[in-house]
């Protein structure tokens, strides 16, 4: 006897859970009292248990309950084992029917029951109900229940039972009872029980009533929901019926219950049962749905159209306020299209036209109820079109447009809400899926989709971009990628911004867990069908743990959200590449993925990259794309993925590298290859790792097992790394314009405010570079761009790399390169020298890169003189400039220190004419590029090339002839087109009179430019060449006779200035030896010319023995040199300040005229004077100061010293016979100093003071030894009785000098000789 255990449905509110209920021996003596006393009354329920006049609600209160079992089992007492078979069996049947009978009468206070044997239990309470006339109503209904169960739980059914059963449930199902509907429901669940052991009989008797003329009572109609509901009953009657007879019948029972339609009162009873308002709106109960449907089909049987029009029109002049309501309505509308779609469109289209309709669309606030009846009335239409399309089917094709547009009618006008937005949505699903399942859709063309697709970005834009917490978005990807499958095809513009606004509405939603918190908050969670293991939770436990799972709950509610979002816009991203498969689509879709592949968010970038591996992974397996057509822009891609593989999220990284292994296989089988899996292997799903790495793995959105260490290894010698041998492979198969966008995606890069990306955009720049860096070809405008992203990047690994990958990308390419960066060296900051040495990095480059700025700054157009015609918009002299401005900071750089010495002619040169060219330009006036935009001054071009010209010397070890024109103001002279050849020549002599090593190359680059078409080329070469001939040197390069040729061609000249320069050079003494004699005996005369009283005459009279020293060189002699010193000597101290410059400079150009040659008593002259030229640095007069600071570096220079402390002050001989230690050879001039600070000349009393008292100090308090032994006594005498002198002078600071002084002398004088 014993059963299986059964368990009823949730819709029966039964949950049987047991216990077990064991009896002893005397339970079995009172269960058999129990079993006999058949006739005695059953205590009812207590009268205090009121029940609530809702009868589910109450039903459901009810079952909060503590749990009861009823447990049938066999007898296992020893007496009966000890009886016969028969009495055996006899007294077992007995013991269980007496235990099952004892609490069937005991339900009054158990809810649930759990059976092991329904057959027993369907015999005892068959028996109890015949033999218990008198149950209570409440009793009734927990038997009810319990025989629900045991039906259900039963293998067949004994037709004894079945009718009995049957009337039972009949009679019992249309009474009136306290417990109102509830008592009636449970009752027609037995009847929807005994339905599945015995269908045609219940249908039979069901169809009988509802066809009787009469309106069906309600338990009827709810039993016929339950049968027909899936959502009320897990496994639905009618369609675990076999065979086709149930939908004909219930078709059927509609044509046959159409006269019903005309007759006044079945209709009235008909709509106040659906209109009638329910204790709760949460669901749909079973009867008001099998009546939307019954009532739909019994009006598309019907062949009245007027009929149709008519109850249509009534049923949505009901209530719209509840959501089942409005869904019911709209699943009558559908049914009644599938047959008469006019009746059904017009009757729509009129009630979209009423005075209540029209209301709705312009009120946004309810007042009363009335205006909640008609809140939500568009929605109800809404929710119509669609159920009218779905129903339709194939004739619904030609109305799509129609529908659509009234659809998008009232998407705009209606009043926007949550409520208008999920039946909007409800509704294109029913629509589009209908169009889907239609073979013919292909073949029509749908004007309205483009309007809905507005409507539906529309819809996505409004979507919080702060939470996800409805199916909104998931089915807006779904209707969107259906449509796109329609025809019209659409524009390329409105499926960018449908991309868009797709992508950015997942794309951008926050991290998965900042979506958790918003779907805890959220009041009703999207219904997501989500499977969780069963789970009770003791009374004692406390609420944490049900905290705690319902927060986990809410997390794999939005994780599955999320999913299924993220699934559709894959899906989408699918289809589009389904219904256009060509490279040209591709690259169109990922070209909306690469703002989001490089974002600074990093879930944004774990989305954009998962959404663009799942493209790839499709089209890899699939293969839609044609092999004949290639790629376009794959290289950006291959960047794209490339540098994410670097991404500091580990889920990234792996669908980096998978999305990577994916385009491979693609590219070969586009290139026509194969992929080997040693080349490219598809990552495998990684194994789990330990729990922290698990955390690290799966942070994101995707949940990406952790890979192994040997995964992680391999993934990081596959891609990751620089120069590895998969990304070398994967460029090898690149077209030139695939690389070229791979490098220029790097450059990119290397602009991205995050590190991770700048430092993998330089290491896939150098990678790329050095692999294909010889082969590409708009080498200039990456150049520019390189530069540009460079003054951003603050990572000094990723800066290196890119200045390698420059050095790189100019072995092929220097001219572009330094072309390219001419542009923005007009004013050169940090950004662009750190370029430009980059350059120049590798010696072979910088000669080249230093050729090529040559060739840039010889390039010197001059503007047009055509008055009145328009100007150039970007001046022309640019580049020359720029080329000037960098070859001045070039010369600083260490990289081109050799090639600026090895090219110091061709510079030299170039600058100098430069600067006339800057002259020509008379830019002196004109703002510099960007002046106004800068707060601080910068240096005018014509101040630069000067500037240019200095550092080229200095850098260049030239610091004598720097020196030379330093000290004589030289630098002034290329202020001026006209004093321009004057400084030029005054350069040229200092490197003859310095012996420059530079002349002989200089020399050999003069030659092209004296045959040059500019005149600044010619004026220059000619202004150096006359100087040049001045040196020895010059003949070694170049013979008299070749250089007397160039003269004479030159005196041709278009320019009188260069004729002019020529006829000098054709006067030197070179040409000429005889005029070496002549001026030297025309000197003397000239020296008498000093002692006249005109200022002016001696002036020039001194110029010209200048001029004649300068012209005779190394061959003046030693008596006319000594002559000459001593007569100028007398002049230094002269009270003209012309003469006393004068005087200077004559004395500086004898110095340099002797330098070299062995003359004594000049030598001592040149001693003499260097105190004095010393002691004029103070001269009020500047030009004076000028002389003389140039005649000192003169003579210093002719003394072999750098500076007169140095050499006289510092240095002392020793005598090698006596060993005696000798004074400087200033030192027996001490007494001029000493006298000059006790009687200065005129004018000149406080700097030579001052200058006299250092000079005077230095000499006594260094050198006392060398002093006491050269001085004589009379020199001691003349110092001690100055200073006793000076210590009366009104001046406190002399007096104190000569204290001081005069003390130490003092000393010195006493010490042992």
């Amino acid at each position: 006897m014993m059963g299986t255990l059964v368990t009823l449905s949730p819709h029966q509110h039964l949950v049987f859970s047991g216990f077990s209920f064991l009896h002893s021996r005397r339970c079995v003596l009172i269960s058999h009292c129990a079993f006999n006393l058949t006739s005695s009354h059953i205590s009812e329920l207590p009268k205090n248990q009121a029940y609530m006049k809702v009868p589910q609600k109450s039903a459901h209160g009810d079952r909060e309950r503590p749990l009861t079992a009823i447990l049938l089992c066999k007898s296992q007492t020893s007496q009966a084992a000890l009886m016969p078979k028969e009495h055996r069996t006899f007294i077992e049947e007995s013991y269980n029917k007496a235990i099952c009978f004892k609490l069937l009468r005991d339900l009054s206070s158990s809810d649930s029951v759990q059976l092991r044997a329904p057959n027993l239990a369907l015999e005892t309470i068959s028996d109890y109900f015949v033999n218990n006339q008198q149950i209570s109503t409440r009793h009734k209904f927990r038997l009810f229940h319990v025989l629900e169960a045991a039906i259900g739980a039963s293998e067949s059914l004994e037709e004894t039972w079945e009718k009995s059963f049957m009337q039972l449930a009949l009679e019992n199902m249309t009474k009136s009872t306290e417990l109102e509907e509830a008592y009636q429901d449970a009752a027609g669940n037995v009847l929807v029980a005994i339905c599945r052991h015995s269908w045609q009989a219940v249908a039979q008797h069901l169809e009988t009533e509802v066809l009787s003329g009469v309106f069906p009572h309600r338990s009827l109609l709810y039993v016929m929901g339950i049968m027909t509901s899936d959502d009320t009953c897990p496994v639905g009657v009618w369609e675990s019926h076999p065979g086709p007879a149930v939908p004909q019948q219930m078709h059927q029972m509609a044509i046959e219950s159409v006269p019903f339609l005309n007759r006044e009162a079945w209709s009235k009873e008909l709509l106040g049962t659906l209109t009638r308002p329910d204790h709760t709106q949460q669901g749909q109960p079973p009867e008001k749905a099998f009546l939307f449907i019954y009532y739909g089909l019994m009006l598309q049987a019907s062949e009245n159209g007027t009929t149709v029009r008519t109850h249509l029109k009534t049923l949505l002049e009901t209530s719209h306020q509840w959501s089942k309501q409005r869904e019911g309505m709209a699943l009558t509308v559908g049914l009644a299209a599938a047959r008469h779609l006019d009746h059904v469109w017009a009757v729509l289209r009129q009630f979209g036209r009423s005075t209540a309709i029209k209301w709705s669309l312009n009120s946004f606030s309810c007042k009363n109820s009335e205006d909640l009846r008609w809140k939500w009335a568009s929605s109800t239409i809404l929710l119509a079109y669609g159920q009218m399309a779905d129903k339709a089917k194939a004739h619904i094709l030609p109305w799509v447009d129609n529908i659509l547009s009234r659809m998008v009618f009232f998407f705009h006008y209606s009043h926007w809400d949550e409520t208008l937005k999920q039946s909007f949505v409800t509704a294109i699903l029913m629509l589009v899926g209908a169009i889907s399942r239609n073979e013919g859709a292909q073949s029509y063309e749908f004007s309205q989709v483009s309007e809905l697709l507005k409507c539906l970005m529309l819809l996505m834009k409004k979507e919080p971009q702060d939470r996800l917490c409805t199916t909104t978005r998931r089915q807006t990807l779904n209707i969107i990628s259906s449509l796109c499958k329609l025809r019209p095809p659409l524009d390329l513009e409105k499926r960018s911004r449908l991309l868009s606004i797709s992508l950015r509405s997942v794309i951008s939603l926050p991290p998965l867990e900042v979506l958790e918190k918003h779907t805890c908050l959220f009041m009703e969670p999207p219904n997501i069908q989500l499977s969780f293991p069963a789970a009770t939770r003791p009374e004692s436990e406390g609420t944490s743990s049900e905290k705690r799972r319902c927060r986990e709950g809410d997390s794999q509610v939005a994780k599955t959200l999320y999913k299924e979002t993220a699934g559709a816009l894959e899906q989408m991203l699918q289809n589009f590449i389904t219904q256009n498969p060509t490279a040209k689509e591709l690259h169109f879709l990922l070209s909306h993925l690469y703002v989001w592949l490089a974002s600074e968010k990093a879930h944004e970038r774990q989305r954009a990259v998962h959404s663009c591996m799942a493209l790839l992974q499709f089209l890899s397996h699939n293969l839609y794309l044609d092999p004949k057509e290639d790629f376009k822009r794959i290289g950006q891609l291959v960047g794209m993925l490339w540098i994410l593989c670097q991404d500091p999220d580990k889920t990234t990284q792996y669908s980096s590298l998978k999305g990577m292994a994916y385009l491979y296989k693609l590219l070969m089988h586009q290139r026509g290859g194969k992929a080997s899996q040693e080349q490219a292997p598809a990552p495998q799903e990684p194994p789990q790792a330990n729990k922290e790495e698990a955390e690290l793995w799966s942070g994101g959105d995707q949940e990406a097992a952790p890979p192994s260490p040997q995964e992680v290894a391999l993934s990081k010698d596959h891609v990751l790394q620089p120069g590895s041998p998969q990304a070398k492979d994967i460029m090898k198969h690149l077209t030139m314009a695939e690389l070229t966008d791979l490098i220029w995606t790097a450059v990119d890069g290397l602009g991205s405010t995050s590190p991770f990306r700048v430092q993998a955009a330089a290491n896939m720049l150098l990678t790329a570079i050095q692999e294909h860096g010889a082969k590409l070809e708009t080498v200039t405008t990456l150049g520019q761009a390189i530069h540009l992203q460079l003054c951003s990047v603050r990572i000094p690994k990723a800066t290196e790399n890119a200045l390698q990958a420059v050095t790189l990308l100019a072995r092929n390419h220097t001219s572009e390169l330094v072309t390219a960066f001419l542009d923005f060296s007009i004013t050169l900051d940090s950004h662009s020298f750190r370029l430009w040495r980059a350059l120049g990095a590798e010696h072979f480059l910088s000669h080249r890169v230093l050729a090529v700025l040559l060739g840039c700054l010889l390039k010197r157009p001059l503007p047009s003189r055509a008055s009145g015609g328009p100007q150039p918009r970007k001046k022309a002299y640019l580049h020359s400039l720029a080329a000037m401005n960098t070859l001045h900071e070039l010369q600083f750089a260490p990289e081109f220190q050799q090639a600026v010495q090895e090219a110091f002619p061709e510079l030299l040169l170039a600058l100098l004419t430069q600067m006339h060219y800057l002259l020509e330009l008379n830019l002196t006036q004109e703002p510099q590029p960007g002046a106004e935009a800068q707060e601080t001054a910068l240096l005018g071009p014509q101040s630069t090339s000067l500037e240019a010209l200095k550092s080229l010397l200095s850098t260049t070890m030239h610091w004598q002839d720097f020196a030379h024109m330093e000290l004589q103001g030289a630098w002034d002279l290329f202020a001026t087109i006209h004093t321009f050849p004057q400084g030029v020549g005054l350069l040229a002599r200092a490197m003859v009179q310095n012996h420059c090593r530079q002349i002989k190359g200089l020399t050999l680059h003069l030659l092209p430019n004296l045959r040059s078409r500019e005149e600044r080329d010619r004026k220059a070469a000619i202004s150096i060449f006359t100087e040049f001939l001045y040196s020895p040197t010059l003949l070694e390069v170049l013979p008299k006779e070749v250089a007397l040729s160039v003269l004479v061609r030159s005196l041709r000249d278009p320019s009188p200035e260069i004729r002019v320069l020529s006829l000098q050079g054709l006067g030197n003494i070179l040409f000429h030896p005889e005029k070496r004699s002549l001026l030297r005996g025309q000197l003397p005369p000239f020296l008498k010319g000093f002692f006249q009283s005109s200022e002016p005459v001696v002036v020039c009279i001194m110029g010209t023995v200048s001029e004649a020293l300068h012209r005779l060189g190394a061959h003046i002699t030693e008596t006319l040199g000594l002559r000459i010193a001593i007569n100028t000597h007398a002049f230094f101290d002269d009270e003209r300040d012309r003469v006393r410059a004068a005087a200077m400079a004559l004395f500086g150009e004898l110095v340099a005229s002797v330098t070299g040659q062995k003359f004594g008593s000049l030598r001592t002259q040149v001693h003499k004077s260097m105190v004095p030229l010393l002691l004029h640095l103070k001269d009020h007069c500047p030009t004076v100061v000028m002389q003389a600071k140039f005649a000192f570096y003169r003579c210093s220079e002719s003394l072999s010293a750098r500076h007169f402390l140095w050499r006289c002050l510092h240095s002392s001989s020793v005598s090698g016979a006596g060993g005696r230690a000798q004074g400087p050879p200033g030192l027996p001039h001490l007494s001029t100093p000493t006298l000059t600070l006790a009687h200065p000349p005129l004018r000149l009393e406080h700097g030579f003071r001052w200058q006299a008292r250092r000079g005077a100090s230095y000499i006594i308090c260094y050198y006392p030894l060398a002093m006491s032994q050269t001085a004589s006594d009379m020199d001691i005498k003349l110092l001690v009785c100055t200073f006793e002198d000076l210590k009366k002078n009104p001046e406190p600071s002399i007096r104190y000098f000569a204290s001081r002084q005069a003390s130490f002398l003092q000393k010195v004088v006493a010490r042992p000789q």
